[in-house]
């Protein structure tokens, strides 16, 4: 279950807000805690996995439903568009840990760290290109395909990260935490611009004519391909990036919380605002002119000219091979973190009365919330955004749970369950996403599960 989690985007809508859970720092450092002090279990405190299609999906090309299989290929390409995008995205939590300070009793401030490794790939549907080998460009002659539509982006990092939180008063916390990333590899190609167009030729049949301004940057993926590297050398070399030994940046988290009446609150975060530089192990390709391709000779030579069929297809491999000039460099870049913005409002209602008497149990706070969470991220081409209605509920002394209902880029009918369980100092979570969807889970765009361990020091349960 721990290796085979599966979500879909970087939107974490039930653990937003989840503040029994230690790790809901991270999407909001400004965010209310309800503990004074919790190590997380190595390795097993947060486990997240994120992967998915906001077009087509498995099923509607590998369904065994009696069409013919390039029915459906043709029907899934021309359903999608040049902004569906496939993603994918894991964390692990490495370690974490965090303790409250401050003068007198209530020790109002309190200090967070860990470290994390994260990946992240997106990948835009390159719609064109796509239609161009499924139909040719036989019967397209003077359609322009766009080259802009190759966008993606992969990147391999680890995060350690300090945060700070600091409770004003009864109605006011606030919080940032900074972070260092050590990028272990990187590969992103999205500014491309030009395009390919077929037209009448006058020496050949046709013309083809490329308007390229094209670019491949990558960082750390060069030493790795290198002659001599195997398995055992990578992993040393992986595991010293890891420990910021990898291309650095720097970044920071900011959030807060307001308490607006006794039982309406309104929170908020930002979170990823950093870069991180590129500067060694560096290698570039870059692809910017116009071409123009009059085609090949299309008459098969008599292999009684001496000619033979390797060496007629050999000359034209080289002739389309020299046609483009391929520029690698080692040139330094920087690339920017996707920066991604929480913000919810949350109403607190049901407050607990002690069972033997009609007064209302002190310091219990209330029993159930419901609210609205906004999600939204920078993303290449266009923000991912979604909309959550939750409702939160204490069943117990020791278990809390979570449902959401969420409106986003891949789906209208998303609902997610999550819990937060204590035995003593023990804690448990599990969170799931998309129940709808599990009948057929190839037909889903979106399916997740989220599973956590922490310790928890001094945690006030009523």
């Amino acid at each position: 279950m721990i290796m085979t989690m599966l979500s879909f985007s970087q939107n974490k809508q039930i653990l937003y807000g989840f503040s029994e859970i230690p790790q809901s720092l991270l999407l909001n450092p400004g965010g209310k805690i309800d503990n004074k002090g919790y190590f997380g279990v190595p390795l097993l405190s947060h486990l997240h996995v994120n992967t998915g299609s906001s077009g087509s999906t498995v099923y509607d090309v590998f369904s065994d439903n009696g069409i013919d299989f390039n029915t459906k290929l043709q029907n899934a390409i021309y359903s999608m568009n040049a902004n569906d995008f496939f993603t994918f995205n894991q964390q692990l939590e490495i370690f974490s840990g965090g303790f409250a300070f401050g003068r007198g009793y209530e020790k109002n401030e309190y200090l967070s760290f860990g470290l994390y490794e994260e990946v992240d790939v997106i990948s835009y549907f390159p719609k064109d290109y796509a239609v161009l080998a499924l139909e040719g460009n036989q019967n397209n002659i003077n359609r322009y395909f766009n080259a802009g539509d190759i966008s993606a982006s992969t990147e391999v990092i680890s995060v350690f990260h300090v945060g700070y939180n600091k409770k004003v008063n009864s109605t006011f916390t606030y919080g940032l935490r900074g972070k260092i990333y050590s990028n272990l590899v990187n590969i992103n190609s999205t500014n491309n611009k030009g395009h390919f167009v077929t037209v009448e030729g006058q020496d050949n049949i046709y013309n083809h004519i490329f308007n390229l301004d094209l670019e491949l940057r990558t960082s750390g993926l060069a030493s790795l391909r290198e002659d001599g590297a195997d398995s055992k050398s990578t992993i040393k070399d992986l595991r010293k990036r890891l420990l910021f030994g990898g291309n650095l940046g720097l970044g920071f988290d900011l959030g807060f919380t307001k308490k607006l009446t006794d039982q309406w609150t309104l929170d908020g975060s930002l979170l990823d605002i950093g870069f991180i530089s590129h500067a060694k192990d560096i290698e570039n390709y870059k692809i910017e002119k116009n071409y123009v391709f009059e085609g090949i000779n299309p008459i098969f030579p008599e292999t009684r000219d001496g000619q033979t069929a390797d060496e007629y297809w050999s000359d034209i491999e080289e002739e389309f091979e020299d046609l483009f000039d391929v520029d690698t460099t080692s040139s330094k870049y920087t690339t920017w973190r996707p920066i991604k913005l929480n913000a919810s409002i949350n109403y607190a209602f049901g407050e607990k009365k002690c069972k033997d008497c009609s007064y209302i149990k002190e310091d219990v706070g209330y029993l159930n919330g419901v609210g609205l969470q906004l999600f939204a991220m920078s993303r290449p081409k266009r923000p991912q955004a979604a909309l959550t209605a939750y409702y939160y509920r204490r069943l117990f002394k020791a278990l809390r749970i979570k449902a959401t209902y969420t409106v986003d880029s891949y789906s209208f009918n998303n609902i997610g369950l999550g819990i937060s369980a204590h035995l003593g100092g023990f804690n448990f979570y599990a969170m799931a996403d998309n129940f709808l969807q599990y009948k057929n889970v190839y037909d889903a765009q979106s399916v997740s599960l989220q599973l956590g361990f922490n310790y928890i020091f001094n945690k006030n349960e009523n």
